[in-house]
């Protein structure tokens, strides 16, 4: 399905890229199958999950200077505690507070969803920009707003000569997919049409794509040092960035990412939308990842030399000690638990340091990006993999992968989000490492952090291993010897 920038909302992923939340195999039989069969599985029992609406807002409140109405009842606003952090971020990095912004809730009540509350909505959005003087307000629906059918095109109409900056409709309904990646689309959808403008020249920018990895002073400087031997700077979207920042997007050399599942819409959609030329590389994790992102760039830049002296450099100083590490981590079984651009990414960085990958787990699995092909992670994977490692979906189904775990007893557990996820690998006395910096292996530097962070984690057991002493997991089992398909069903 392709990318439409006119409709007013974006399809859903299981619609536009086929994307599932089920399966059970092999990574070679996925390979060899093309995903055949997977996309009629469905799990007959959902313990948890996340919302579409979360992953809309969480992206569009990190905007330096932009408002978010939120039109729903007052408990779908608990993500306005997550905005915060990014508050606390952005003053970290010298900029003033955000005096200029703000998160808003219409608080429908029961008798809003018999009379609806487009009134209500209306008042909100003015008394928003009047209280923050925002550069663009987004207008976010939720399952109640979406349910009774609220029109929140007309309600911007009616307000365009009331409200002097954008006003952007976000459909993020959480009950239309069960994919919650769908979020990032319909943020960025709603950038793309009513923000990004035609561009009037060219620049020496590069549109970076990441979560807050651009609130990270070590991921700034990384990027920022490599960046500066290409001849280029960067702009990190969305963390940080500015209303402005945004309108501009369109005049950049070049649009690139750190994750393959956030980026695919906003990527593609620049380039068909706006010809800024999107990068479809490996992300920048680990040495083979860093390598292919950084050339891939730099031919589309004309800065192929440039890079390869860089990198050249880097390697010098780096890869002995990367090595090192790499020897006493050859060897060691992992199971890996994230979503699926940096489930099958992580796997190849261990694989790199010599390390067994015994299964992978993928939040939710994209069959295929926005440009019809293939995840390029996951096709090297399927290409390269050392072993034919079990791999599943598993939409954040704690009971289900306890059972792996406990099954295949790895040397090491490595996750991503949520970060509470841990624990349960640490109460069966397994050492986990939470990558909760996007940037923990970001080129030969962040390889040669994250390689240590890995050995030592193996290493010293004494916390896992007196926690699993004192706690009992509810699990009975019988439980661990069920199959690991036992809640899919076709």
């Amino acid at each position: 399905m392709e990318i439409n920038l006119n409709n007013n909302e974006v399809a859903v992923r299981e619609n536009r890229l086929g994307s599932v939340i089920a399966y059970n195999g092999t990574i070679k039989d996925f390979g060899e199958s093309g995903c055949g069969g997977c996309s009629d599985k469905k799990r007959c029992f959902s313990q948890s999950s996340m919302c579409n609406n979360g992953c809309a807002i969480g992206q569009l409140f990190s905007i330096y200077d932009a408002a978010i109405v939120q039109h729903s009842p007052s408990g779908c606003a608990s993500i306005a505690m997550g905005g915060s952090i990014n508050d606390l971020l952005v003053k970290a990095l010298g900029k003033s507070p955000k005096a200029n912004s703000g998160f808003t809730c219409t608080d429908m009540t029961e008798q809003d969803t018999v009379f609806g509350a487009i009134e209500n909505l209306k008042e909100v959005i003015i008394e928003t920009y009047n209280r923050y003087k925002p550069k663009a307000i987004f207008v976010a629906a939720s399952c109640v707003s979406g349910v009774i059918g609220e029109d929140l095109e007309s309600v911007i109409d009616d307000l365009k000569d009331q409200v002097p900056v954008p006003i952007a409709p976000i459909h993020c309904e959480g009950f239309k997919t069960q994919i919650w990646a769908s979020g990032f689309d319909i943020a960025f959808h709603a950038i793309l049409k009513y923000i990004v403008k035609p561009a009037q020249k060219k620049t020496n920018k590069v549109n970076v794509i990441n979560f807050a990895g651009g609130t990270s002073w070590n991921s700034r400087a990384d990027v920022a040092r490599l960046f500066k031997a290409l001849g280029v700077e960067p702009t990190f979207l969305l963390s940080t960035a500015t209303i402005e920042e945004l309108e501009h997007l369109s005049e950049a050399a070049a649009t690139i990412s750190t994750c393959g599942t956030l980026s695919s819409y906003f990527g593609n959609g620049l380039e068909k939308g706006f010809g800024v030329p999107f990068i479809r590389s490996l992300q920048p994790h680990g040495v083979i990842g860093y390598e292919d992102w950084v050339l891939t760039l730099a031919k589309v830049l004309g800065k192929e030399e440039e890079a390869k002296i860089y990198l050249a450099e880097e390697k010098r100083i780096y890869q002995p000690q990367i090595d090192e590490f790499a020897k006493k981590l050859k060897g060691k079984r992992a199971m890996i638990a994230m979503g699926p651009s940096y489930s099958q990414n992580y796997a190849r960085i261990l694989q790199e340091f010599g390390m067994i990958v015994e299964h992978v787990t993928a939040w939710h699995l994209d069959v295929k990006y926005d440009d019809g092909n293939m995840p390029p992670a996951l096709q090297y994977e399927i290409d390269h993999a050392d072993n034919n490692y079990t791999f599943t979906v598993n939409d954040l189904q704690n009971y289900e992968y306890i059972n792996i775990l406990k099954k295949l007893k790895p040397d090491v557990f490595v996750t991503r989000h949520p970060a509470g996820m841990i624990v349960w690998s640490m109460k069966l006395g397994i050492p986990a490492y939470n990558v909760r910096d996007e940037y923990t292996s970001f080129g030969y530097i962040g390889t040669l952090r994250f390689a240590k962070a890995l050995y030592y984690t193996i290493l010293n057991k004494s916390f896992t291993n007196n926690l699993a002493k004192h706690v009992k997991l509810p699990y009975k089992n019988w439980w661990y010897h069920q199959p690991a398909d036992t809640f899919l069903v076709d």
